[in-house]
């Protein structure tokens, strides 16, 4: 099959490789068969979950232990049942990012992972209640990430932070 995307134009793939959010993400329930591309061919750490159903949407996930080594995501009966498991270390969860056009403002939204079964292809954006985890963490906060990008000197990125 192909799809187009925004971002790597024309791109072939099977059913096989499609990740199935049921659910949909947030905001977007009518989408629910993503294709997961990684950024970087090395690993799978970080993301660009593109929708199969709409090119014009894709959303950038990166595992949360990148930057949290002892992120451990409870989930509910609710959600482990409709991930057909019933444990929630058989899952893989990323966390959903937002990108600005200031990178000192990206943020990462470790509340509300993507809980995928590796097993079954299917995902599920779920709600933790675990109060330590929040909706907007700044990306530049995180030491993994800051030492990746101390050197900006040949970033064309607006380096001044946004009042909010």
């Amino acid at each position: 099959m192909k799809t187009q995307t925004d971002y790597y134009g024309e791109i072939e793939y099977n059913l096989s490789d499609l990740i199935v959010v049921a659910d949909g993400f947030f905001g977007f329930p009518e989408l629910k068969q993503f294709l997961p591309l990684r950024l970087d061919e090395d690993n799978d750490s970080l993301l660009l979950m593109q929708s199969v159903e709409n090119s014009q949407v894709a959303f950038v996930v990166i595992a949360p232990t990148i930057l949290c080594p002892d992120y451990s995501p409870v989930l509910t009966e609710e959600d482990l049942s409709a991930l057909d498991t019933q444990d929630c270390n058989e899952l893989s969860y990323y966390a959903v990012c937002v990108i600005k056009n200031n990178y000192l403002e990206d943020t990462v939204n470790l509340k509300c992972p993507l809980a995928i079964n590796p097993k079954t292809k299917t995902a599920r954006q779920v709600i933790l209640e675990n109060t330590a985890y929040g909706y907007r963490h700044k990306l530049n906060t995180f030491s993994s990430i800051t030492k990746k990008t101390q050197d900006r000197s040949n970033c064309h990125a607006d380096t001044a932070p946004e009042n909010e």
